[in-house]
């Protein structure tokens, strides 16, 4: 699969090797889809201690293959780079602190674009980028 060799190749650029748990922690976060706290990510991925994760993450998050997300508790989310993973924005639950994807639309994009040019005007800034959260309640805590 492109996306480990991708992973091996970054991991080593930081002189790091993409053993076994790492690929592990990239396949467990594939799967979900969705940021994760490190007790989903441990469910996925047995019999790793936690304390290892923590490591295998913080290995993963310098070399570029995962990011690491705040939450609206607590907990931070663990999630593929957004390079790895494609451009998506996210939706935070303020009740169950919960943390959805979600792709925007091409109006949204849109005026993201817009109002990434405003900024740059307003600030100097050469804008690269833009990431989209918005809080809000889930059905599960409606």
């Amino acid at each position: 699969m492109r996306l480990h060799a991708t992973a091996a190749e970054r991991v080593a650029a930081v002189d790091q090797r993409y053993t076994t748990s790492r690929r592990a922690l990239v396949q467990a976060l594939l799967k979900a889809g969705r940021p994760l706290t490190i007790t989903e990510i441990l469910s996925g991925a047995t019999g790793m201690p936690q304390s290892s994760a923590y490591r295998n993450l913080t290995v993963l998050c310098e070399a570029g293959v995962a990011r690491r997300l705040p939450g609206m508790d607590d907990l931070g989310r663990f999630e593929l780079a957004e390079d790895l993973a494609g451009h998506h924005h996210h939706v935070l639950c303020t009740g169950c602190g919960t943390v959805v994807d979600f792709a925007a639309s091409a109006r949204l994009e849109r005026a993201l674009a817009e109002a990434s040019r405003v900024v740059a005007e307003q600030t100097g800034y050469e804008i690269t980028g833009h990431r989209l959260d918005f809080d809000g309640r889930c059905p599960n805590c409606l």
